[in-house]
């Protein structure tokens, strides 16, 4: 099986990409010549093992921890040509989140030892410098979608509404049925506040972008974990660049990466827009970073993905879209606001 991928990165590399001079294979610390896909060999195997299975069985399959992952992976892509029974437009699949005083943020004396935790990325300090600090927040319940938005549902969106942005992603523009059940992206900001907005039309509910506090708590839980499902990255339970894929996958597949809530997808596959612009925690300092001198206001994306590394898998991460790299990977998911329980 191949190596997993570790570049060893270094300033002038890291300037390299600031400036845009790097090619995006270059940056992701691949070598120039063809490299065999990981898991490739695999997953043609269980294509053989699981053909004629339904696409209920196939469901089931793709999300089980103890089966491998490249049968996973392979029983997910087979749905999406299936149709896949865990993707339904109108009725997503959401898990309720308890409101309450929660803590999100990271405490500005572990911002060393996070970078610690880091070396070899290249990561600008002011960019975890975004996270301090570690401050109280007042939720109330919600619900957040348990996959990011997929193809098919965007695809849906785009046929009832006719809105005029198809995802870059999309070779040609064309439908990618094949990934139907992967997470839709390469689309802005605004056309995921759109998308929740014709949703919650269709449907009567009031389905909006989970705040970055939703998303944060919904990913590290009560005791604040670094990742989704504890404190040691692990390239098996979300699909970043250290896993090797540089695709998307089908939603559900990294079984085991799930946080405590049972919401899948947060560390990896593609990064997700929130419903707020950046702007400096309460306490903390306004960080003018790259994103800052590229856009100026800019709407903040959490989680990991495919084309970029584990620093973004973790849940206090705050980034956004880098129009000067074809790395970065923006999607969504859906929130929704839930009424507190009435007691008599």
């Amino acid at each position: 099986m191949p190596e997993r991928i570790h570049p060893d990165w270094h300033w002038p590399l890291f300037e390299q990409v600031l400036c845009g001079t790097m090619s995006d294979r270059e940056r992701l610390g691949l070598p120039d010549h063809h490299r065999p896909e990981r898991y490739a060999d695999a997953m043609a195997a269980a294509y053989a093992r699981l053909a004629g299975r339904t696409a209920a069985d196939l469901a089931v399959l793709c999300e089980q921890v103890d089966v491998p992952l490249p049968e996973r992976l392979a029983a997910g892509h087979l749905l999406a040509l299936l149709g896949d029974p865990r993707i339904d437009t109108l009725r997503p699949a959401m898990v309720a989140i308890p409101g309450g005083e929660v803590e999100i943020g990271l405490a500005p004396a572990d911002l060393d030892a996070a970078l610690e935790r880091l070396a070899g990325l290249g990561l600008d300090r002011k960019w975890l410098a975004k996270e301090c600090p570690r401050h109280g927040v007042s939720l109330k319940p919600y619900a957040i979608a348990r996959y990011p938005v997929t193809n098919q549902e965007y695809r849906d969106f785009l046929l009832a509404t006719r809105h005029p942005e198809l995802p870059s992603s999309w070779a040609f523009r064309r439908y990618p049925r094949e990934f139907a059940n992967h997470p839709v992206y390469t689309v802005s900001a605004a056309s995921a506040r759109a998308y929740c907005v014709w949703l919650g039309e269709r449907t009567g509910r009031a389905f909006r972008l989970p705040g970055e506090a939703e998303w944060e708590y919904a990913a590290a839980g009560p005791d604040g974990r670094e990742f989704p499902w504890g404190a040691e990255f692990d390239a098996d339970r979300a699909n970043t660049a250290e896993t090797g894929l540089f695709n998307s996958s089908p939603v559900g597949v990294f079984a085991g990466g799930d946080s405590c809530f049972g919401v899948a997808d947060l560390a990896g596959n593609v990064e997700e827009y929130v419903a707020e612009n950046y702007a400096a925690y309460p306490g903390g300092e306004f960080v003018r970073d790259h994103l800052v001198e590229i856009h100026g206001d800019y709407a903040v994306a959490r989680g990991g993905s495919f084309a970029r590394f584990r620093d973004l898998a973790r849940t206090r991460r705050r980034h956004g879209h880098n129009p000067r790299s074809a790395a970065y990977t923006m999607g969504f998911r859906l929130a929704e606001t839930l009424e507190p329980a009435t007691t008599e």
